[in-house]
């Protein structure tokens, strides 16, 4: 196994592979987005886990923040630094799950980089596009306005494969007038929410994923569901869970001061 022959393999199925750079028309009237995610082994996933949901996982959580865009995926660029025990089968499992995901959701395959490290780390970066002008945002929300959730939550315990909400992404254009996706768990998120649009937050209940508890849903992260809000009038998809009040970043839940814990990647080292 050597780079070239990695290479080799995935150009069968992603053309833009093969130069220093992929060379890519940009789309008319159009604003270009672009991501990019760490996925490192003993953070995000362990050597026991299958090598084709890290591959999954990997590019999900990139197509995740293009739906908190409200964006159409385009390109994907996949950088990995392989550590010994990842062998051609493992490297073959990865980009199974990569490439699953990739197809489902029209997206290419343009290149990454590979090198090698004592343990095993991705990089997956995600170009997407929006409309001109039409990218939702983290600073629109306003006193009056309604929080909605895309999906139930509980944290990464209870949640085994991540679904990104494209869908969900590009039917809030024009009506969404705020957005992010929950990575770090919803108390923590929806601060940095509030922060942005200078704002607080009052909660009246969250839809639970089977077996997990209000701890869960609102500090572990890792949901990868959508958190927006909408004017009272603004019919939109997905699971009202509070209301947008004056303030700057306050949050409460049924009545009681809520404190913004989640995921803190720097707070968690050890």
């Amino acid at each position: 196994m050597n780079e070239d022959a990695i290479i080799r393999k995935l150009r069968r199925n992603a053309s833009l592979i093969g130069d220093d750079c992929a060379v890519i028309q940009a789309p008319r009237n159009q604003d270009l987005l672009f991501t990019t995610d760490f996925s490192i082994e003993g953070v995000h996933f362990t050597r026991a886990s299958p090598a084709e949901q890290i591959g999954q996982r990997a590019v999900a959580r990139s197509l995740s923040d293009i739906a908190a865009m409200g964006g159409r995926p385009l390109y994907c660029l996949v950088s990995i630094a392989l550590a010994g025990w990842s062998d051609q089968r493992w490297i073959d499992g990865f980009y199974r799950g990569v490439n699953k995901l990739l197809r489902q959701t029209k997206t290419h395959l343009a290149g990454g980089d590979i090198s090698h490290a004592k343990q095993l780390v991705l990089d997956v970066m995600l170009c997407g596009s929006v409309a001109k002008g039409k990218a939702l945002r983290r600073s629109g929300a306003r006193p009056g306005d309604i929080i909605y959730v895309s999906g139930p939550l509980g944290g990464w315990r209870h949640k085994s494969e991540i679904v990104p909400r494209l869908d969900i992404g590009r039917k809030l254009i024009g009506k969404a007038t705020s957005c992010m996706d929950i990575s770090d768990g919803l108390a923590l998120d929806l601060h940095r929410l509030c922060l942005a649009s200078g704002v607080a937050a009052e909660i009246d209940s969250v839809p639970l994923l089977e077996g997990a508890t209000i701890e869960q849903a609102l500090q572990d992260g890792e949901d990868y569901e959508l958190l927006y809000t909408a004017q009272p009038k603004c019919r939109v998809p997905g699971i009202r869970i509070g209301t947008i009040r004056k303030g700057n970043g306050v949050l409460r839940y049924r009545g009681k001061k809520l404190q913004p814990i989640g995921y803190d990647h720097l707070q968690q080292r050890s």
